[in-house]
């Protein structure tokens, strides 16, 4: 089955993660799950571009951007968009201690308006980056595509916020990596949105093998696991 990746990162990340991962290794395992592209973000932006250069017919950049640098930030996404290709704009609202409908946050969001690209942001940890949070700046940006990503990650009020957010605003998309509860994938499927839920990998605090097969045994036809991993976030990001 052809697979997208719809979220993932390269690079090394230490303190008690201590996980990495180099562009070559991730094709290499790309090739070995048959995933076609995915969608990548580090910190600093300048070693995903330096991986989307070498592997430009399979990884995509989005910037991931500090909304506490203010203006740079913002110049950061449109640099990055308009001069490198790069397909939308990663939050992390938990490791840079923000939340996620904070002020500071709205120019971001709207230069994801302005630039027309989806802005994808980590959910799913207290007290930044909640599913509530992210829905009120959904439905402050109604034109602009938000993703949840990890659909509220690893408790399961925050996977039902998620999808209660994503039943109450039309702009907000879900991400499958790193959520635990594979009858939640169906589930979100089925009262969300077909076009709305995309498999992700989370790859390097990931692994491929678990994140495929939690997705495959979510209780979907062949034909909806096609939508999940590879037509929703294909059409999202006009791949």
């Amino acid at each position: 089955m052809k697979k997208i990746d719809a979220h993932a990162h390269i690079g090394y990340f230490g303190s008690w993660c201590n996980v990495g991962i180099t562009p070559d290794e991730m094709v290499k395992k790309m090739d070995q799950y048959e995933i076609e592209k995915t969608i990548i973000c580090t910190i600093p932006n300048e070693e995903t571009q330096k991986a989307v250069s070498q592997y430009p017919e399979r990884l995509i950049g989005i910037p991931w951007v500090n909304p506490y640098e203010g203006q740079k930030a913002v110049d950061e996404v449109y640099h990055y968009v308009n001069e490198c290709g790069f397909k939308g704009i990663k939050l992390h609202p938990l490791m840079q201690s923000f939340i996620a409908n904070e002020e500071i946050v709205h120019p971001i969001a709207q230069a994801a308006e302005d630039l027309a690209i989806p802005l994808f942001i980590h959910s799913g940890h207290p007290p930044y980056s909640l599913p509530w949070s992210i829905a009120q700046l959904a439905e402050d940006f109604p034109k602009v595509k938000v993703v949840m990503v990890h659909m509220g990650h690893g408790h399961g009020v925050y996977i039902q916020a998620a999808i209660d957010m994503a039943k109450k605003f039309s702009n907000i998309y879900l991400e499958t990596s790193g959520m635990p509860m594979h009858t939640k994938i169906k589930e979100a499927y089925e009262q969300v949105g077909s076009d709305r839920i995309m498999w992700g990998s989370d790859i390097p605090f990931h692994d491929y093998s678990v994140e495929i097969q939690r997705t495959m045994v979510s209780g979907l036809s062949e034909k909806q696991l096609e939508d999940v991993f590879y037509n929703n976030i294909k059409q999202l990001l006009s791949l």
